[in-house]
C-alpha cells in the first residue's frame, strides 16, 4: 500500500494559496501511485492561527475552503488538518481535526485528543479534546489517525507523561493496521531525531507501521522543519522527506527492503537552514521583499547579514555602517569586507555629528553628572533611528542583530540596537554564533576571519570590550542553558561547577531585564526554550532565586 505524505509551507490565513498548494501536492501524489495522501495539521488555515479563530469570517473561510478542496478529490483519499466548529456546544468552540476527503466530499472527521498547553502551545484556549479515538476504514485498511500531540505520550518512551490517556494504544487496541500522524511540530535543535526515535519505538512496540506528514516553513517565531517519514512495523525507516523544504514522500508501508538512508547534515547546517527558512518566510509572509540592518563589523551583524543574503538574495539586503568616534578602522573595514564577500549594498552614515548635537542639547539636563552608560545608549539609539528611517523610506524590513546571550543579560539598548521587525538570532547563544560563523567559513571565507577572531565589543566608549561588563561567554551561556532552558536553580548551577557570585549576578540581570525582552522584535526559535511566547515570566515581581 503506497501512502503519500505532503509537507507544505502554508501561510496563516492565506486560504487561496494554501488550498492550491495542497491540491497541487495531492495531484502529484496521485500521479505517483499513492493509494491515499496525508497532509499537515491545520494545513488549510495555517498553524498556529491563534486568536484569528475567534473571528467568524476566518472560521467561515476554513469551512468554505475545506468544501472546495474536498470537491477536487477523487477515489484516492486525502487526509489533512482543519478546524471543526462547535460554537453552539458546551466547552471550547473548536476541534482540531483531521478531515478525510474522497470522491468530491468529506467522508469522515477525526478530532485531536491531546491538547498541548506547554512552551509555545496554547491550544486549550481554542480546542476541545476529542472524547474518543475511532478508526477510519479506507480501502479495507483500518487507519488510526492521530494529530501531532496525540502520538507524543507513550509511557515506554517518555519517563514523565503530560496526559493519562494514550490515543495510540487505544487505536491499536481497536485493531489499527496503520497509524498516520498529521502534524505541525515546530523545530528546535535535535527535534527531528526525537520524532524519529519516538515514532520508531511506537511502531516496534505495537507492530504497526506509522507515517507522519509534518508542516514545513516559518510562521512568526516558529520554524517547521518537515522531515516527514514512514516507518515499518518493525520500526525500520522506510522513507524520509527532506528537511526545511517542501517535499512529497511516497512510501510502501509493507516494504521489506533495507532501511532507508537519511541525508544527514551537521547540527550547524540544520541551524543555518532553519534560520534562513524562518527569515525568508517571515519577511515574505509579512509582505516585504527587502531588508535593512546595521553592520558594525562585529560577528552578530555579520551572521545576520549572511543569513539575509542567503535567504532573500544579496540584492535585497542593505547594510548601514554607522561609525562614531569610538568605531575602530578595523571594524569599518571588516563590515565593508563582509559586504563585498556577500555582494550586498551598503551606505555609510556617521552618527558623530548627531551624537555631538544631542550631547549639547542634553548638557543642561546632565549638569553635574559624570558620563556613564547613558551616553553609550544615546549612540545605540541614534543608530536605531537611522535604521528605522531607512526602513520607513525604502519599505525594507529592519532586522535586529542581537544574540540570546546579550538579550538575556540586558546587554542591549531599547529603541537602539533592539529596533526592528525581526530578531534573526535572538535565540542563538553567543558561543553558537561563533560556531556557526566558523562553520560557514569551512570551505571559503564568508564571514571575515578578523570579525570572528577579534574580542567582541559594542564600541560605545574607548577600548570597550563585552567582557568588561559580562562574564566570559562560554560561562554565560552555561548559566543561560541551565536557568532559561532547563529551569535549574542557583544551587543546581553552582553544584555543576559554576561560580556562585557570577551565577547570581547573571540571573539577577536576566530577571531585571524581562521588560526589555517584552518589547523586543519577534525572534526565530531554534533552542528548546526561547525568549518569546513559550516563556512567560512576570515583569513586576520580587521572587528571589536560591
Amino acid at each position: 500500500m503506497n501512502i503519500a505524505a505532503v509537507q507544505t509551507n502554508t501561510t496563516i490565513g492565506d486560504f487561496d494559496g494554501n488550498r492550491e498548494r495542497l491540491l497541487k501536492a495531492y495531484k502529484a501524489a496521485v500521479a505517483k501511485g499513492a493509494d491515499f495522501v496525508i497532509g499537515p495539521e491545520l494545513a488549510l488555515c495555517g498553524y498556529p492561527p491563534r486568536d484569528l479563530l475567534f473571528y467568524r469570517d476566518f472560521t467561515d473561510q476554513c469551512a468554505r475552503n475545506e468544501k472546495w478542496l474536498a470537491a477536487q478529490t477523487g477515489a484516492v483519499p486525502f487526509i489533512i488538518g482543519n478546524i471543526t466548529s462547535r460554537r453552539d456546544e458546551e466547552g471550547k468552540p473548536f476541534f482540531n481535526s483531521a478531515v478525510v476527503m474522497q470522491h468530491g466530499g468529506v467522508v469522515q472527521r477525526v478530532h485531536k485528543t491531546l491538547i498541548p498547553t506547554y512552551d509555545v502551545f496554547d491550544e486549550a484556549r481554542y480546542f476541545e479534546a476529542a472524547s474518543e479515538c475511532a478508526l477510519v476504514e479506507l480501502d479495507g485498511k483500518r487507519i488510526g489517525i492521530t494529530i501531532c500531540e496525540d502520538i507524543w505520550n507513550d509511557p515506554d518512551y517518555w519517563p514523565q507523561r503530560l496526559y493519562t490517556h494514550n490515543p495510540v494504544a487505544s487505536l491499536v487496541a481497536q485493531g489499527a493496521d496503520l497509524l498516520v500522524n498529521v502534524s505541525a511540530s515546530p523545530w528546535h535543535i535535535g527535534k527531528e531525531q526525537i520524532r524519529l526515535e519516538m515514532i520508531s519505538t511506537l511502531a516496534r512496540k505495537f507492530s504497526v507501521p506509522v507515517i507522519q506528514a509534518n508542516a514545513v516553513g516559518g510562521n512568526d517565531e516558529l520554524i517547521f522543519d518537515g522531515h516527514s517519514f514512514a516507518v515499518h512495523s518493525t520500526g525500520r525507516l522506510i522513507a524520509a522527506a527532506c528537511g526545511f523544504n517542501e517535499d512529497l514522500l511516497v512510501a510502501d508501508i509493507e516494504d521489506t527492503g533495507p532501511e532507508a538512508s537519511v541525508t544527514d547534515i551537521c547540527e550547524d547546517e540544520k541551524i543555518y537552514r532553519a534560520l534562513c527558512l524562518g527569515t525568508r518566510d517571515y519577511v515574505r509572509k509579512c509582505g516585504f521583499s527587502q531588508v535593512v540592518l546595521g553592520l558594525s563589523g562585529g560577528i552578530d551583524s555579520a551572521l545576520v547579514a549572511a543569513i539575509a543574503a542567503e535567504s532573500l538574495g544579496p540584492e535585497n539586503v542593505l547594510g548601514l555602517l554607522m561609525p562614531s568616534r569610538y568605531s575602530s578602522k578595523g571594524s569599518v573595514d571588516d563590515a565593508l569586507a563582509l559586504a563585498r564577500i556577500l555582494g550586498i549594498e551598503t551606505h555609510t552614515i556617521s552618527i558623530q555629528e548627531s551624537f555631538d548635537v544631542l550631547l549639547n542639547h542634553l548638557q543642561p539636563a546632565f549638569e553635574g553628572k559624570e558620563p556613564d552608560v547613558t551616553e553609550e545608549n544615546i549612540q545605540a539609539r541614534i543608530r536605531g533611528l537611522m535604521v528605522m528611517a531607512v526602513s520607513n523610506k525604502t519599505g525594507r524590513l529592519a532586522l535586529t542583530t542581537g544574540n540570546k546571550s546579550e538579550l538575556a543579560a540586558g546587554y542591549c539598548t531599547l529603541y537602539g540596537d533592539m529596533c526592528g521587525g525581526l530578531a534573526v538570532i535572538n535565540d542563538l547563544p553567543k558561543m553558537r554564533v561563533f560556531d556557526l560563523c566558523q562553520y560557514l567559513n569551512r570551505d571559503r571565507e564568508v564571514i571575515p576571519w578578523n570579525t570572528i577572531r577579534k574580542p567582541p565589543s559594542a564600541e560605545l566608549r574607548p577600548d570597550q570590550q563585552d567582557q568588561d561588563t559580562l562574564p566570559p561567554y562560554d560561562q554565560l551561556d552555561q548559566v543561560l542553558q541551565g536557568y532559561v532552558v532547563d529551569n535549574a536553580t542557583i544551587a543546581e548551577l553552582t553544584a555543576s561547577g559554576l561560580d556562585e557570585t557570577m551565577t547570581r549576578e547573571l540571573i539577577r540581570k536576566v530577571v531585571v531585564n524581562e521588560y526589555k525582552r517584552r518589547q523586543a522584535a519577534p525572534g526565530l526559535k531554534v533552542t528548546g526554550k526561547a525568549f518569546g511566547v513559550g516563556r512567560r515570566i512576570p515583569i513586576a515581581q520580587k521572587f528571589q532565586h536560591t
